[in-house]
């Protein structure tokens, strides 16, 4: 895995990654060095093949890569710590393909984070009183949104970091650690005209 981030504008390829079980695989991997396809199959209750030939096609569009040999069996990897799917602007189709693929994302981390709230009586009163759901708006010019977004990329990187040595390592994990989301957007709000400092007889 390379330290790189990896930049996907291809709308081909994010419609290869717009896969349930591709995402899927794709968070198993975030959170386990290397995973073979039968290890994915028993995490996924999915079939071995069907993990092999999605982890195939994950390969095929350069997010994974193998890993290191173990006699017969093939394991993957991620192929970078971290990758960025957006659309390039000059390309509609591409703009189409990285907003269906937002759509797939928001849906999705928005129905685990509602079967956590749906389960939180399961998380005990410590890891209850510790989750955390923030909102907020502000004012700002789109420099200023982009300088938030590198910020925010920063904080991510931090947090891989800070973490990454309890995924390559099980037994760095203390005892009692459990998977924890994040999930962040930032985003202009459509609904709200933007301001114009011009004079009211002006606008």
């Amino acid at each position: 895995m390379v330290d790189k981030e990896q930049k996907v504008t291809d709308p081909q390829s994010m419609r290869a990654l717009a896969h349930p079980l591709r995402l899927q695989l794709m968070d198993l991997l975030g959170l386990e060095p290397e995973l073979t396809a039968t290890q994915c199959a028993e995490r996924t209750g999915e079939s071995v093949a069907s993990c092999s030939f999605h982890l195939r096609m994950l390969a095929k569009y350069g997010y994974i890569e193998p890993g290191e040999p173990r006699g017969r069996e093939k394991p993957w990897r991620l192929a970078s710590r971290s990758r960025t799917v957006g659309p390039d602007v000059e390309n509609p189709e591409s703009v189409r393909e990285a907003s269906a693929f937002a759509r797939v994302i928001v849906e999705r981390e928005a129905g685990r984070l509602l079967r956590t709230i749906g389960r939180a009586a399961e998380l005990g009163p410590d890891w209850l009183q510790s989750m955390v759901i923030n909102t907020s708006a502000y004012w700002m010019t789109r420099d200023e949104l982009t300088e938030m977004i590198e910020r925010l990329a920063e904080f991510q990187s931090e947090l891989f970091e800070r973490f990454a040595d309890r995924r390559d390592d099980p037994s760095a994990r203390p005892d009692g650690a459990r998977v924890v989301h994040f999930l962040g957007a930032l985003a202009p709000d459509p609904d709200i005209v933007h301001h114009s400092a011009a004079a009211p007889d002006q606008q």
